[in-house]
């Protein structure tokens, strides 16, 4: 790896911004958006077995070993990335540190206000009210030293295991549940779900800040000053590595979870139950490491095949449609979330009840093909997604640092 100017801690110089749009980043957030619909369908099942058939079991098992608690990191991951992307726009026009704080801070109100409806009629463990917390509590790590992001990372991060593992000891002592359950699935009416939604935002949008989300935010605002996103193929080795490692973490410390879960593999004791699940969620952040790097990966691949044929066809259709999503991926993430209220809630379609994991991946799959079309037609017609539309309007309005409309 090249020597940078952050190497002895501080970040490095935003160097002149690129003159084409990355596909790193894009790429990542486009697949994202499936591991996301994959967990959310799953959190929708209320069911007395949602793993009742060998595909339930199949499913079960490679869901939870590669997706569950591994999406919420690598989207918290390019989240932190995306700020510092921000960040570098605003001072590349001509703005100090007091606007790129100014303009953060209002995109993390709007955020949060967005998060807080989506929370109270659609979804309660909402990830953008989390996000726009970090950026409103934490904006200052934008411009953070090396040795403060990892510090910060690291405590956070062992902070959060240590609350959990505290918290899996008392309840699997106390022979009770061993996660927090969201009785607002149950509710048969729109309004009852609607209140009791409303309490649990306000408690997982601090929680998930915190515990899950904090640590990644924190590694993707580091990865973020040195480019490794959008200048993958200058940090092929690094991120060979944090691929290799960090999928590899993941799905050896999750598997045994994977298949307690799914009916394979005897239990044992409660207390054993207990902590291959707290395993599971902890090495979570080294499952969405991996996955970013593993998409950064297949982007200088795909950036190459680019290179080789020319720039009037990019990368093909398939990747053009995925990077589309992640270009619109607030857009997508909110469509799913309406898609699974309509299928799965009580007063809805009400299949919540019935599906097994199989099915409920059926329709996360389904729904994020939908969401390609839709981004992909966006593309091709000119147009951002009605989300990132508004979210970009309330966020630059006034503003005299607006990125250029490619931004």
């Amino acid at each position: 790896m090249s020597q940078d100017p952050g190497a002895a801690g501080a970040p490095p110089t935003d160097p002149a911004p690129t003159p084409a749009r990355s596909l790193a980043p894009d790429l990542a957030r486009g697949f994202m958006l499936l591991f996301i619909a994959l967990v959310n369908a799953q959190f929708f099942l209320v069911g007395p077995d949602p793993v009742g058939s060998f595909g339930d079991q199949a499913v079960a098992v490679l869901q939870l070993t590669l997706v569950n608690a591994r999406a919420i990191p690598l989207f918290a991951f390019l989240f932190g990335y995306g700020a510092v992307q921000i960040m570098r726009r605003v001072r590349a026009g001509g703005g100090g540190w007091i606007h790129v704080r100014r303009l953060l801070r209002r995109r993390g109100w709007v955020m949060l206000a967005i998060g807080a409806a989506h929370g109270v009629l659609l979804l309660p463990v909402d990830i953008v009210g989390a996000y726009g917390l970090a950026l409103l509590l934490f904006v200052g790590l934008t411009r953070a030293r090396d040795a403060v992001l990892l510090w910060t990372a690291g405590l956070l991060a062992a902070g959060s295991v240590t609350l959990n593992t505290t918290l899996t000891v008392l309840l699997a002592g106390a022979g009770g549940e061993t996660s927090i359950a969201a009785p607002s699935l149950a509710e048969a009416g729109f309004l009852a779900a609607s209140a009791e939604r409303f309490r649990e935002w306000l408690l997982y949008t601090p929680v998930t800040m915190l515990t899950v989300a904090m640590p990644m935010i924190a590694l993707g605002i580091w990865a973020a000053h040195r480019r490794i996103l959008e200048e993958p193929a200058a940090h092929r080795t690094l991120l060979v590595r944090a691929a290799v490692l960090g999928l590899g973490v993941a799905a050896a410390a999750g598997l045994p979870n994977a298949l307690v879960y799914a009916e394979l593999m005897p239990a044992g004791s409660a207390w054993t139950e207990a902590l291959l699940g707290l395993l599971h969620d902890a090495v979570g952040w080294f499952g969405g490491l991996g996955w970013a790097a593993l998409f950064a990966l297949l982007a200088v691949r795909w950036e190459g095949r680019r290179g080789a044929t020319g720039s009037d066809v990019p990368y093909g259709p398939v990747v053009r449609a995925v990077a589309a999503v992640g270009q619109r991926s607030l857009t997508c993430y909110l469509a799913q979330s309406v898609v699974f209220t309509l299928v799965f809630a009580p007063y809805g379609a009400g299949l919540g009840t019935s599906l097994g994991f199989a099915g409920a991946a059926s329709v996360a799959v389904a729904t994020w093909l939908a969401t390609v079309v839709l981004a992909e037609a966006l593309r091709r017609s000119g147009r951002r997604g009605p989300a990132e539309a508004v979210l970009r309007r309330l966020t630059y309005a006034g503003s005299a640092h607006t990125p250029s409309p490619s931004s």
